[in-house]
Formats: structure tokens, C-alpha cells, sequence
């Protein structure tokens, strides 16, 4: 029998209400695998705000607390503050938020949390638009995709803004941890969770999160778009302990193109359009190297 490289034990079960190859559904399966039970998770508005399940239904195992949109961060502090009275010292504190709610609207609260140190985990799984109510544009959806804020047209109107660098403004906050993980690589993200956890203070997860109604993908190809983007060094793995960089993965260095084909929220892009993206992942991955080399 092979033995397996992840925890056994499900805190996830079947039932979540998540379209077909949703990222999101691994990203708080493998989550949990590394967290265990003694687990709290807040949610604000997003796509996980619904696919636990419907009243008295629920797919998650552990305990969950929904938030308003813009305040996991507040929210995480106060389940801390909480537990902390009562002398609770064996339960992972999570504020689980996509990225409307982080590098958006929930940025606030998010940089109150980690300034003050609370002890607790944020993971924002990126799907790269708000999905959950119509696919419309956020600060991290990557320049040249198309949402339904927008729209391509004849006036090849994508979004034309770059996405937010989400972990250096983590790492500008000196937190002692933050990382970022894939689905496809289940392995390296337990190892970081679990690293999360045994951790003091305030940690971020950075988790690639693919959308099929929203990228316009084939729901069997999530993991091998996840994949692609490593490979492409799109989503390069790489964490920051203690303000050291240190990449996890390098990945294949594919041609961007290979990532971009598959989806269709890319297909309007032109040749020189495609190498101007190109040319903004190799400059992100040199300095990325550079951050590395340099201990910072």
C-alpha cells in the first residue's frame, strides 16, 4: 500500500454546495488535514459563506462563525481575545476570506490584525474576482482578464490594472510568517499550514484558489491550471519566515501561454499583449530571486 503524504483524516466531507473543480474546496480540505480539529474558522461574504450547506447541514467539521464582509480580521481578534480569557490555548484561531475580502474591502481590518500581532492564521484563497456574487473585478485580478466588470467589447476593454501584491504588503508588516500555497501541491501546502500553526502571532496564507465559471476553464483541469501557474511561475511557492524569503518550489519556467490557453478569460489577449505579461512574470521572478538571495 503507498503510503500517504498527507493526513489521513477529513475535517472537509463531501456535500459542500461548491461548482464542479472548485478550487476553493481543496484549498479548506488540505487546510483542515493540516489544522486538525481543535479548529475555529470565521468566514466572511464570499463563496464560502454558502458552501458549507444549508441549516442544519454542514460540510465542515469544526466550528464556524460568519462575519461581515470587511471584518475577518477584526473577527479573528476577538475569537482570540476570547479564547485567550478562558485560558484556551489548543485552538487555531482562522479568518478564511477570498479576495474581494482581503486585498479589498476586508484590507483594513486585515492590517489592524496583523499589527497587532494577533495570534491567529488568515488564509485568502484567490480565485481573482468576486465570484461569488458575478465574477466582477477585484484588486487582485491579474492584468488583461476579462470579468463581467470588465468586459471585453469591441473596445478590448479588460482589466488593465496590475494585481495587488498581497505578500509584500504582508511582509510589510514584519509578520513571522506568510506563505503561499497551491492545490496542486498538497505536500508543500500541509507543510506550510502546519508551520502556520506552530507559529506564535500573526500568520498569512497567499492559496491560488482556480474558478472555472470565472476563468472559463474545464472544472477537470483546476489542479493542472494550479499546476500551470507554479510551473509558470504566474504563482510562484515561496514563503517569508521571519522576513527571510525562501522559495518552495522554482517550478518548469513554462511560457506564459501555456497558462493563459486554457482559459477563457484570456483568449481576447494579442501576441505582443501576451508578451508584455510575460515580461512582467520574468521581472516579478527575478526580483522574487533577488529577495531571496539577499535574505530579505
Amino acid at each position: 500500500m503507498t503510503k500517504t503524504t498527507i493526513p489521513v483524516e477529513e475535517f472537509a466531507y463531501p456535500g459542500s454546495t461548491g461548482c464542479p473543480g472548485c478550487g476553493a474546496n481543496l484549498v479548506m480540505r488540505y487546510m483542515l488535514k493540516a489544522l486538525g480539529e481543535r479548529t475555529i474558522v470565521t468566514i466572511p461574504a464570499c463563496c464560502w459563506a454558502v458552501m458549507p450547506g444549508y441549516w442544519p447541514s454542514n460540510c465542515l467539521k469544526v466550528p464556524l462563525l460568519y462575519c461581515a464582509f470587511e471584518a475577518t480580521g477584526a473577527a479573528i481578534s476577538g475569537l482570540r481575545a476570547a479564547l485567550d480569557v478562558k485560558g484556551v490555548e489548543d485552538v487555531t484561531v482562522v479568518g478564511f476570506a477570498g479576495d474581494g475580502g482581503t486585498v479589498d474591502i476586508g484590507l483594513q481590518a486585515l492590517s489592524g490584525a496583523a499589527e497587532r500581532r494577533t495570534d491567529a492564521i488568515y488564509v485568502m484563497y484567490d480565485n481573482e474576482a468576486y465570484m461569488n456574487t458575478g465574477i466582477q473585478r477585484s484588486g487582485s485580478t491579474p492584468w488583461g482578464a476579462w470579468t463581467t466588470t470588465t468586459p471585453v467589447g469591441t473596445s478590448h476593454g479588460f482589466k488593465h490594472e496590475s494585481k495587488k501584491d498581497i505578500m509584500a504588503i504582508m511582509q510589510a508588516h514584519k509578520i513571522p510568517y506568510a506563505a503561499t500555497v497551491s492545490p496542486a501541491f498538497p505536500e508543500d501546502f500541509v507543510k506550510k499550514i502546519e508551520k502556520a500553526k506552530r507559529t506564535k502571532g500573526f500568520k498569512f496564507i497567499h492559496a491560488l484558489s482556480p474558478c472555472p465559471p470565472g476563468w472559463k476553464t474545464n472544472p477537470s483541469l483546476s489542479v493542472e491550471i494550479a499546476r500551470l501557474a507554479v510551473d509558470a511561475r504566474v504563482f510562484p511557492l515561496y514563503e517569508i519566515d521571519e522576513g527571510k524569503v525562501h522559495i518552495t518550489r522554482k517550478g518548469k519556467g513554462l511560457p506564459i501561454v501555456d497558462y493563459l490557453k486554457v482559459q477563457g478569460r484570456f483568449q481576447h489577449l494579442t501576441e505582443p499583449e501576451i508578451s508584455s505579461m510575460q515580461k512582467i512574470v520574468d521581472d516579478n521572478w527575478i526580483m522574487l530571486l533577488l529577495k531571496e538571495s539577499s535574505g530579505t
